[in-house]
């Protein structure tokens, strides 16, 4: 079964599975504060980069425990600090910089709200959970040039999007001059931009179990 809030996500999810050949897989469009799935339907939960995307996270983590069976696990990834993944900050830095925005509110939702691990823990044990085991993961990120890089990020960012409809062409030029020398020391010779990033794991059974 794979979810998510977003239709265009779960479409998505959908024609790649047809394309995998994965018959067997099951598509619905969930809010997983507020899951329809009957108590005790899973053996496991993963959660991919949302759990720090949602307003309520301690809800969501109740709900992860609630449709699990007894001994069955759950699976967070968020991402680590934004130090740690300048393919994601890149721009954020350079808005901030150059005055073109404020500091982000790290208790909003965002891609790192559970950056701080005894956060994630509280907020994974908070729904009833015991953590299993905590692990950092790391990432690569590559694209074929600055320009696939600058392209990619205004596709994937909405904080870049929301930006970019606010200033004028002579701004945009200046900021993405200065987010393309924050990821100076990641651009190879043939002009390929590779950056390593790190995000992080957190496994976890029902309390009870």
């Amino acid at each position: 079964m794979t979810t998510d809030a977003a239709p265009e996500m779960v479409e998505a999810a959908r024609r790649r599975a047809g394309e995998l050949g994965l018959a067997e897989v099951r598509f619905a469009v969930e809010d997983a504060a507020h899951l329809s799935f009957a108590a005790a339907s899973f053996d496991g939960v993963l959660c991919r980069f949302g759990l720090m995307l949602v307003p309520d996270m301690e809800r969501v983590a109740s709900e992860a425990c609630r449709v699990l069976r007894p001994g069955g696990r759950v699976v967070f990834a968020v991402w680590a600090s934004s130090r740690l993944n300048p393919w994601m900050t890149a721009t954020g830095r350079a808005a901030i910089d150059l005055g073109y925005s404020e500091p982000p509110d790290h208790d909003a939702p965002g891609p790192f709200r559970l950056s701080d691990e005894a956060r994630l823990r509280a907020v994974v044990e908070a729904g009833g959970l015991r953590v299993l085991e905590v692990e950092d993961v790391g990432v690569t990120w590559r694209a074929e040039s600055l320009e696939a890089w600058w392209e990619t990020t205004k596709d994937t960012s909405r904080m870049l999007t929301a930006l970019l409809a606010q200033l004028d062409e002579a701004k945009t030029a200046v900021l993405r001059e200065r987010a393309e020398v924050l990821l100076a020391e990641h651009v190879r010779d043939d002009g390929s931009v590779v950056v390593p990033g790190v995000a992080r794991v957190i496994a976890a059974t029902p309390r009870a179990a």
